[in-house]
């Protein structure tokens, strides 16, 4: 419960602002790592069908800009100069680069044809300068990034250290899944940032914090592990 709390607390101010999307994605991270740890269905459910209802609820009676941005994105055709311009130009970007793009610098889309390249659909824009390959590696890096922090979490000396590793790999995965995943179409249009990619400051400090975190849990296990030795359970 008092988990519950802090994490619906923090929600509520964040849709308040309005932000939809991040207050999903604090709270879907929160979920998945009460579900790793071995919560009670008992506990889990009752507090997921409740929260879910009330979000559905707000989001229909609240905020007038959620129909229209799902109408957006499910028929952008309907209004290519307005609601679905973005998403539009989006996918112009990631198919005009072919397998190889169009060279590094040399894309068109970000002369004010696609809004918000430097920062949420700067994907597209790798898309459409590097092609199939450059995001193909893209994908590959994160893909790498996950693997690693599962690594460290695995390792981890205690089930907290377990716990944190994987909460921090997910968050940035995560987040980088939704925001391919919004530049293609695949979901509504919503702000989230590509990590260590997208401009913006606030974002690479936490995003990095994030690293530092994993960081620090994989040196103390090795601290705490003469020789890369499993910990006894009483280390």
């Amino acid at each position: 419960l008092p988990l519950f709390g802090i994490t619906g607390g923090v929600c509520v101010l964040i849709l308040m602002q309005p932000d939809v999307g991040t207050a999903i994605f604090i709270g879907a991270v929160t979920m998945i790592t009460l579900l790793v740890a071995g919560i009670r269905m008992v506990h889990f459910l009752p507090a997921a069908m409740a929260s879910g209802t009330a979000l559905v609820f707000y989001l229909t009676m609240r905020l007038d800009h959620v129909l229209p941005r799902i109408e957006g994105w499910l028929w952008p055709e309907r209004d290519p100069q307005g609601k679905g311009h973005q998403i539009i130009q989006s996918l112009v970007a990631l198919g005009s680069g072919g397998w190889t793009g169009e060279g590094l610098g040399e894309g068109r889309q970000k002369l004010f044809f696609l809004p918000e390249v430097h920062s949420d659909f700067i994907l597209p824009i790798i898309g459409e300068e590097l092609g199939f390959a450059g995001c193909l590696g893209v994908l590959v890096l994160f893909a790498l990034l996950g693997y690693a922090g599962w690594r460290i979490g695995r390792a981890a000396a205690d089930r907290f250290g377990f716990l944190l590793s994987f909460a921090v790999t997910t968050s940035i995965i995560l987040q980088a899944a939704l925001n391919i995943a919004v530049v293609t179409a695949m979901v509504p249009t919503k702000g989230i940032p590509l990590p260590f990619m997208s401009s913006g400051g606030s974002s690479l400090v936490f995003t990095l914090a994030g690293v530092g975190i994993l960081v620090s849990i994989a040196n103390t296990r090795e601290r705490g592990s003469p020789s890369g030795a499993t910990p006894s359970p009483t280390a």
